[in-house]
């Protein structure tokens, strides 16, 4: 149990321009885990609170194991959620506050007692359960979060930004035991983020928003690999793809990205990405990650393929260096093993990998060539 079905669902406020939420429609089956990401005031948070029945849908219909929502109370709709700020009662103990929600529903008490014990196993907070939250660590007061939203045993998971409160180690450790969490439980698990690591290593799929409207739906690896346009290819990875604005010009059966720094060859099956079109040339968007940038020292005249630029900066992550260089009124990131390091104003030739590059439409922004582009 536990599928969600948004049937082109809409939500406008009085006074605004623009619905917040435009045109949503998606099916989530039984036992995914759902993540919805995009920048604030995408419609995110909104969405989720219209599951909860804690926003009024404005038109469209929702569903619940084929059961019509829209007009269900949020108590009846068999739903936890998860937010934020925690939401926990400080004058409750954690077993107090894990347990509440059992007991509003007049649930037995040796089932409360028994629910309370198997959350606070599966979470690791046995030893907290006679503390108050103020005697808690920020990671601490999520876990007893989740444990009450659990311990309902409900068919959906609603979380909405839970761990933007932690610090950076504690989210990654946080964000695997959810994951994992999510698989044992095996329910149907919505989750809101803004932030594009925490939404491609947890979502079984993602849905990316801009807006109030759908942009893509897609897997996580789907997603990096085939955007549906830039603003996907520029909001999911970290650093972000390059983008450089050019047309695709013919020249003797081969077809050319070309601009004022750069005319660079395209692949044959590159290429055919536009010979179905009738004019010679088509303004476009090319993108390209930066680890599909290849940098060489100094300036390689020779080679066509190769771009002059001057590295304006080097960022250290560890792992990875990224080297910020400029090529003309461009700038490009490339990944770097971090034994390359590359010095301030230095000449370097930069090599795009062709085979690896997205072209999207310069008007619609959309990629060229992929799903009926």
């Amino acid at each position: 149990m536990g599928s969600i079905t948004f049937d082109h669902v809409f939500k406008r406020y009085k006074g605004e321009s623009r619905p917040a939420v435009n045109d949503f429609h998606l099916t989530i089956d039984e036992g995914e885990f759902l993540v919805l990401v995009g920048p604030s005031g995408c419609g995110k948070s909104t969405t989720l609170r219209m599951l909860a029945g804690l926003e009024e849908i404005s038109s469209g219909e929702l569903y619940l194991d084929g059961k019509f929502m829209n007009y269900v109370s949020p108590k009846d709709r068999d739903i936890a959620m998860v937010f934020q700020n925690y939401a926990l009662y400080p004058n409750l103990s954690v077993l107090e506050n894990i347990a509440l929600g059992l007991k509003l529903r007049k649930t037995a008490k040796h089932e409360i007692d028994s629910r309370v014990k198997r959350v606070a196993t599966i979470l690791e907070i046995s030893h907290l359960l006679e503390r108050k939250p103020s005697q808690l660590s920020g990671g601490q007061k999520q876990r007893v979060a989740l444990g009450r939203a659990i311990a309902r045993e409900p068919q959906v998971f609603l979380m909405d930004e839970p761990l933007s409160n932690l610090d950076a180690k504690l989210r990654a450790q946080t964000r695997a035991e959810l994951i994992k969490l999510q698989q044992d439980l095996k329910r149907t698990t919505v989750y809101v983020t803004h932030d594009q690591v925490e939404a491609m290593t947890m979502g079984s799929r993602i849905v990316v928003m801009k807006d109030g409207v759908i942009q893509q739906v897609a897997a996580p690896r789907k997603l990096y690999d085939e955007p549906a346009n830039v603003f996907v290819a520029g909001f999911i990875g970290s650093p972000q793809m390059n983008f450089m604005k050019g047309t695709i010009e013919v020249s003797e059966g081969s077809y050319y990205f070309s601009n004022k720094r750069m005319r660079l060859l395209l692949p044959d099956y590159c290429a055919a990405r536009f010979q179905s079109t009738t004019v010679s040339t088509k303004n476009v968007i090319l993108g390209v990650r930066p680890e599909h940038v290849t940098l060489h020292r100094g300036r390689i005249d020779e080679a066509p393929s190769l771009i002059p630029g001057i590295v304006q900066m080097t960022e250290e992550t560890g792992a990875d260096s990224y080297v910020y260089v400029q090529l003309g009124s461009f700038r490009l990131i490339a990944r770097t093993e971090p034994v390359s390091r590359y010095d301030t104003d230095e000449i370097v030739s930069v090599e795009l990998q062709m085979n690896k590059v997205h072209f999207f439409d310069e008007q619609t922004e959309v990629v060229i060539g992929r799903d009926g582009a």
